[in-house]
């Protein structure tokens, strides 16, 4: 299943997704095994799209495919390298990126997103799938010069916009294997980044179970899990495209 979070007139809803409809649904949960109540029907062109859930921590994982480590010129990590991202810095898909004066460097960065389903904290990687709620698209938006300046990476990280997420998540009956999604990021109808989620380093319950062992994640919160090779410069009017197999593609303008 597609999990749209929307707004409509003044409320805030979620629903399915199916072709262009939405099944608007009440009582939804992380954890409630899917029973719903249904309302009504719109169509997807009568809301306006939502980040698919609030979450209180956005966990971001950093130099988690080779490739990346390469053209950044950094190390190999011995173990998962993560990061926050504040909850303000969160938009959704058609929502616009913008660039901060502070920074002229600002990069686009794609990602398959996990969405954590139940309370999570110590599982083993054998068991982690079974917290793991579903899956997203992620472009995980970096100040790259304050990044290179900063010994920390709040500032470059932190802006408000720079956590583009959607436009829906997709329940992990749907995919099977997450650790072999086809994923390319496309900056003004160029393909500019294209690899596999088969070439983490750190794979999804790799994730999921070490960054339980440090600290409990909650329902809807996020890992996105690491860009592959092929970063690259943001500028006002481009239009930036995050696509994931078997989960979808975000899209936003930059201004």
């Amino acid at each position: 299943m597609k999990v749209l979070r929307f707004k409509v007139g003044n409320d805030i809803r979620m629903g399915f997704v199916n072709g262009n409809r939405i099944r608007e649904i009440e009582d939804f949960s992380f954890s409630n095994d899917y029973a719903y109540g249904e309302r009504r029907c719109l169509e997807l062109e009568e809301v306006k799209i939502l980040p698919p859930s609030e979450p209180t921590k956005i966990l971001g994982i950093g130099l988690n495919y080779m490739e990346h480590i390469k053209e950044v010129g950094m190390e190999i990590p011995g173990e998962p390298l993560f990061f926050y991202k504040p909850p303000s810095s969160l938009i959704g898909h058609g929502e616009e990126i913008i660039l901060p004066k502070m920074s002229e460097q600002v990069e686009y960065e794609g990602e398959l997103a996990i969405v954590i389903g139940k309370r999570t904290k110590d599982v083993h990687k054998e068991i982690a799938m079974n917290y793991v709620y579903g899956y997203s698209c992620f472009n995980d938006v970096t100040a790259r010069d304050l990044q290179r300046k900063d010994r920390l990476w709040s500032r470059a990280k932190g802006f408000d916009t720079f956590s583009s997420y959607g436009p829906w998540i997709v329940t992990k009956d749907e995919v099977p294997n997450p650790n072999n999604l086809k994923i390319k990021t496309i900056l003004n109808d160029e393909i500019r980044q294209n690899s596999s989620t088969d070439n983490l380093i750190f794979r999804v319950e790799d994730l999921v179970s070490y960054l339980s062992s440090i600290m409990t994640l909650e329902p809807g919160e996020i890992i996105a899990t690491g860009t592959p090779c092929g970063v690259g410069k943001l500028r006002h009017g481009d239009t930036i495209e995050v696509h994931v197999e078997k989960v979808g593609v975000l899209i936003n303008k930059v201004i």
